[in-house]
């Protein structure tokens, strides 16, 4: 579904990621872990096309996507969740998810306002509530709903625990396992490794820009000397 080939980011003179290589197959769930600084928002701006790359290939559903704008990587079908983010803080629950609403071209909507509540029933309860008005939970899961409602075939969440309680982030984890089974395939770039083993069928370790390990969750879980080389504080 997504491969990134020898990719290479530098923001003016500093290089930020070395020849990456990655792969996401259909329908999995794939973490970028490393710690602070590492690449791994740089990889998935590189993706979406929101940082030029300095060289490389990228591929998305048999696409070359490494030229494209935006706006057209997410018309084939690839949704971005920001950081920070970015809900329309002046806008309501409804009105920040039409923004959002995309149906693929041929086919019939798989996410409706009617899917996307069922998925996140607080939002529905809270249809008329501005974004500012929202806890920090309430607006990762906003801002996960409104990719939705563009009918993405892929997402890409950054950092989609850092900064919620121990419990919004355990809800968050039984979302991503739900869009899996929903057939949806996801990369996500998180510090949390507990999150990452909660939801993550394969693990890609990125440190000072290089891809360090790749392999299954359930591998690095276990390999003590990969996580204090490139996990630890």
């Amino acid at each position: 579904m997504l491969e990134v080939k020898r990719l290479n980011v530098a923001y003016g003179l500093a290089r930020v990621l070395f020849d990456l290589e990655l792969e996401v197959r259909a329908g999995e769930v794939a973490v970028l872990l490393g710690r602070n600084g590492a690449g791994k928002s740089t990889c998935l701006k590189a993706i979406m096309g929101l940082v030029p790359p300095s060289s490389g290939e990228i591929r998305f559903d048999g696409h070359r996507i490494e030229r494209l704008e935006p706006y057209r990587i997410a018309r084939l079908g690839l949704g971005y969740v920001p950081e920070d983010r970015r809900i329309f803080s002046d806008l309501t629950v409804m009105q920040n998810l039409e923004v959002g609403r995309q149906a693929r071209s041929g086919a019939p909507a798989r996410w409706t306002l009617k899917r996307v509540f069922e998925l996140f029933p607080i939002l529905g309860r809270m249809q008329d509530r501005q974004g500012a008005r929202m806890s920090g939970g309430e607006q990762q899961m906003l801002a996960i709903a409104r990719t939705l409602m563009g009918n993405p075939k892929a997402i890409l969440l950054d950092e989609p625990s850092e900064g919620l309680a121990p419990l919004i982030a355990e809800q968050l984890a039984d979302t991503v396992l739900e869009l899996k089974r929903e057939g949806l395939t996801v990369l996500l770039c998180e510090q949390s490794l507990y999150f990452a083993q909660r939801v993550a069928d394969r693990a890609l370790v990125i440190e000072r820009g290089h891809l360090r390990h790749a392999g299954t969750m359930q591998n690095l879980a276990a390999d003590v000397d990969i996580r204090d080389r490139y996990l630890s504080v």
